[in-house]
């Protein structure tokens, strides 16, 4: 039987998910390696009362990855509306701190949570425990917490962890370092991805892997985190934060989206990210462009074409 590929992929949020749902059904082993920087909601609350990493993110991309009925991965996803002390948690959430105070150890926990539902590769967390995130404002302000970043609605100048020596889980780094591939993103830059890449552990596993690095780039901008943001300025973001010679290539979507669906983003404060060529070109990394968006209540990433585009960069 050949050997699959090993590919890495980093972020949170529902721009992994996506992409997890497409590279599934290719035949490649996958590992997700997944923020703990969620403190806000259900994982928040969970994260405070057990003493353990928000499991928001991880939920997300266990059921992404899970080859389970849709009326099984529909229960895990499930979010409790009413019921004292369980209303706003999700079925998997609460799974996911139990499985944590009966084995006491997170990882523990992914991994039989993972076997139950027949998730397809692993989940990791980026780090052992929990991050604090923090971003400092152009103003100069500083604002503690994943969940209040986006809400001060100013201009982001930088996110930074209050704990610079939290410690990567130590499967993470060896993941990293065998992959044949590794993917960042897509995702929220400053609340999915960067929170994965402070992690000094995993940025220089990054920084001295052999593998490709890929930078799958948003398609629309985020209110109150990237407004206003063209492809180039993604970039020079996680520049300013991890440094260069940190990514190979961009996917980068190069279709202009319909008015129809741009409107509707538009009541939102958000909008296309601009294909800027030329400034993408002047970083000196490889560009791959195409259209990569698929279309349905939300404007999303084609899953299976970006995964057509991940696999043939492991080909090259």
């Amino acid at each position: 039987m050949e050997k699959q590929p090993k590919m890495v992929v980093l972020g949170g949020g529902t721009g992994l998910s996506v992409l997890l749902r497409g590279l599934k059904r290719y035949p490649v082993d996958i590992t997700a390696i997944v923020t703990v920087a969620d403190d806000g909601g259900s994982s928040g609350r969970l994260r405070k009362d057990y003493d353990m990493p928000p499991p928001g993110d991880v939920r997300n991309v266990i059921a992404a990855l899970s080859e389970v009925e849709p009326l099984v991965e529909k229960m895990f996803q499930h979010r409790f509306t009413v019921g004292d002390g369980i209303v706003g948690h999700s079925l998997g959430n609460l799974l996911l701190a139990a499985m944590h105070d009966i084995t006491g150890d997170f990882l523990t926990g992914i991994r039989e949570l993972s076997r139950v539902l027949n998730v397809r590769g692993q989940v990791l967390p980026a780090a052992k425990n929990s991050i604090i995130l923090c971003a400092e404002m152009e103003d100069g302000s500083i604002v503690q917490g994943e969940s209040k970043i986006p809400l001060s609605n100013k201009k982001i100048k930088k996110v930074f962890l209050t704990d610079e020596q939290i410690e990567p889980l130590r499967e993470s780094v060896k993941a990293i370092q065998e992959a044949d591939l590794i993917v960042i993103g897509p995702g929220s830059l400053y609340t999915s991805i960067l929170p994965n890449l402070l992690v000094r552990g995993i940025s220089n596993a990054i920084r001295e892997a052999t593998a490709p690095r890929v930078y799958v780039c948003n398609v629309m901008t985020q209110p109150g985190e990237t407004t206003g943001y063209t492809a180039g300025d993604h970039i020079q973001a996680l520049i300013d934060h991890v440094g260069h010679n940190f990514i190979d290539v961009v996917i980068v979507n190069n279709e202009i989206i319909p008015s129809e669906f741009l409107d509707l983003y538009l009541e939102e404060g958000s909008q296309q990210v601009q294909f800027d060529e030329e400034r993408l070109k002047s970083f000196g990394i490889g560009l791959v462009c195409d259209n990569i968006i698929q279309y349905g209540t939300l404007v999303r990433h084609d899953a299976k074409r970006v995964s057509d585009l991940l696999l043939g960069l492991i080909e090259k």
